[in-house]
């Protein structure tokens, strides 16, 4: 193994190899393709432990993020396979703004989030991995969660695994349907 000279700077190397599948884009599927392949449209026709979700609702769903930026980072997902923003009906709207508060609600409760991202990148020119099908992101921030990992070794720590962050937020999730 190659030390941290061997590379050129003084800097100890983490590795995170299952990312690498992601962006090589062996687990993604085009920008454009709908149905199994997919995996917002995926994810609702499966088990919600299999498929990541934490809740859903008539016309959108909450689901983990399969390659977090932080943990907790929650999606909001129209059922509907559709592309951008401006082509969600009101009532898909509506619903998603609900469900982006109660994510922040539960994420606050269960993981003691001091703040959030909240965005959506549209279109594979604006930054979306999956471009055919609209999605928001929820990514809780806490002080002090910004650190030398992601910017000097490319890795990112997740203080917990998908599963379990799952089930607590699920919990949460319950206890936070309030306005």
């Amino acid at each position: 193994m190659a030390s941290a000279d061997d590379l050129g700077d003084r800097w100890e190397r983490l590795w995170v190899p299952h990312r690498m599948a992601y962006l090589k884009g062996e687990s993604r599927p085009g920008h454009d393709q709908a149905g199994s392949d997919c995996p917002f449209c995926r994810a609702p026709a499966i088990e919600d432990s299999e498929g990541l979700i934490v809740a859903r609702g008539e016309h959108v769903y909450a689901v983990l993020n399969l390659y977090p930026y932080n943990s907790g980072h929650l999606l909001i997902c129209p059922y509907r396979h559709i592309p951008t923003y401006d082509l969600i009906n009101e009532s898909e709207i509506l619903e998603m703004g609900l469900f982006t508060q109660r994510a922040m609600r539960a994420l606050t409760l269960c993981a003691r989030a001091h703040g959030f991202n909240i965005g959506m990148n549209q279109g594979s020119v604006g930054g979306a991995g999956i471009a055919g099908h609209l999605h928001q992101h929820v990514v809780p921030r806490w002080g002090g969660d910004t650190n030398f990992m992601p910017i000097i070794a490319k890795t990112k720590t997740m203080a917990q695994l998908l599963d379990e962050t799952r089930l607590l937020l699920t919990e949460a999730w319950d206890s936070s349907d309030h306005g």
